[in-house]
């Protein structure tokens, strides 16, 4: 017996450019900068200001003051994006097999806000410890689809994947595995992270991987472009409904796309750093390929991990190029964390998102604040810079990296019946 066919049949964002798909596709394709001087919280005596927040979400509205404090901010957004996901794939549970329906989630760190609160109310104390109770199961990792199943009553797989900035697309092949196998019908899956905070910031800017442009935070985010100095902090949530295709079809859904394909590597390298030749990242994304029985020569368009970063950039191009040879002048590549910041472990939920509604729409997102060609790159490459650009797409490819070496890319196509 053959693998099941797997479809998309929801989507939801809650992003740093838009609280809905729509408008953060929007957003997207009119290139719009989700950059901003922090508001959170006070940064004077930080080296980075700005990032992109989510702007406008209102917790207590949307869940009620008492149980909005029980949460953390990755669960809120998380709940968030999925209860658009649901109402967007008609989901009734009440007519369907609840034990075959799963929950597998991606965050790379799960609830920093709450354990920063926390552990500082402890120090300023005496030493008693009188931590609230709510502090552990809201900071764990994992409570985020914990907290979905119970919402929505689902029985089925039920984890979280913490691959740092490649956890939501580990959990999208997860899901993918499972229901290919005949052992679901059907996730809800993506990721959310939460981590625009004094530890967050603090953290990042340590390492010096952080852009400390700000003067100018609506530019900062430059993938590819010469003068880039580090990535832009994001936060927010992406949901996506897969579904086996039978059980889709009995039930009338609507199908955005087909994912055929998910691949998985290590660098083995560095704790931080990618490596020096893009290894893990050409064997990963020759992975997924071989997963979904294609070549190089198949895939119109990769929305890249590029971050901004002045390592890490250079050495997925290597990649591109040892994956595609001379196919890489016939592809669309774009970075949309040129727009979102970098989301951490929700980005590869956020970006399958965009890389659907490019297949749906024919429409390639673009990688905005480019300013100046980085003479290390050949020109004759399109990163799809500042405009966004219109052809005909009918598979895409999308990629995560995270530190550690941890490496994961997904497939998707246009869905034929």
């Amino acid at each position: 017996m053959g693998f099941k066919r797997v479809v998309v049949t929801g989507l939801g964002a809650l992003t740093p450019i838009g609280n809905s798909v729509s408008d953060y596709w929007n957003a997207l394709i009119n290139g719009v900068s989700g950059a901003a001087l922090i508001k959170s919280f006070d940064t004077e005596k930080f080296k980075t200001k700005f990032a992109c927040e989510v702007k406008n979400f209102d917790a207590d509205g949307f869940l009620g003051r008492k149980d909005a404090r029980k949460l953390d901010p990755f669960v809120q957004y998380a709940l968030y994006s999925t209860e658009e996901a649901v109402k967007d794939a008609g989901l009734d549970f009440s007519k369907l097999d609840t034990n075959r329906i799963g929950v597998i989630w991606g965050s790379g760190i799960g609830g920093l806000k709450t354990f920063l609160d926390e552990v500082v109310a402890f120090a300023k104390g005496d030493g008693t410890p009188r931590f609230n109770p709510f502090f552990i199961p809201k900071m764990i990792a994992d409570i985020a689809p914990g907290h979905i199943s119970i919402k929505y009553g689902l029985r089925g797989p039920n984890f979280t994947t913490v691959s740092a900035c490649a956890s939501s697309n580990n959990s999208l092949i997860d899901s993918f595995n499972y229901i290919r196998l005949g052992r679901a019908d059907m996730f809800i899956t993506g990721g959310s992270e939460a981590i625009i905070n004094e530890a967050g910031i603090g953290g990042f800017n340590a390492m010096h991987a952080l852009s400390v442009r700000n003067d100018d935070p609506a530019t900062a985010s430059r993938p590819f472009d010469l003068d880039r100095d580090g990535f832009v902090a994001g936060e927010g949530a992406g949901t996506i409904i897969l579904e086996e295709l039978e059980h889709a079809k009995a039930r009338g859904a609507k199908i955005y796309a087909e994912m055929i394909g998910g691949g998985m590597s290590a660098d083995a390298y560095h704790m931080t750093a990618p490596h020096p030749d893009g290894m893990g990242a050409a064997l990963v994304m020759k992975a997924a390929l071989s997963d979904a029985g294609l070549q190089a020569s198949d895939i119109d368009y990769v929305n890249v991990h590029g971050t901004s970063t002045p390592i890490g950039d250079p050495q997925e191009v290597k990649a591109i190029q040892d994956v595609f040879g001379d196919d890489i002048y016939r592809i669309n590549i774009s970075s949309t964390k040129s727009m979102t910041g970098h989301l951490l472990g929700a980005a590869g939920a956020v970006e399958a998102i965009a890389s659907i509604l490019a297949l749906n729409t024919g429409i390639i997102p673009p990688t905005i604040n480019h300013f100046t060609d980085d003479p290390s790159f050949d020109p004759k490459i399109n990163f799809t810079f500042n405009t966004a650009q219109k052809r005909d797409i009918n598979v895409v490819q999308s990629n995560g990296f995270g530190f550690g070496g941890h490496n994961a890319s997904v497939i998707f196509k246009k869905y034929e019946g």
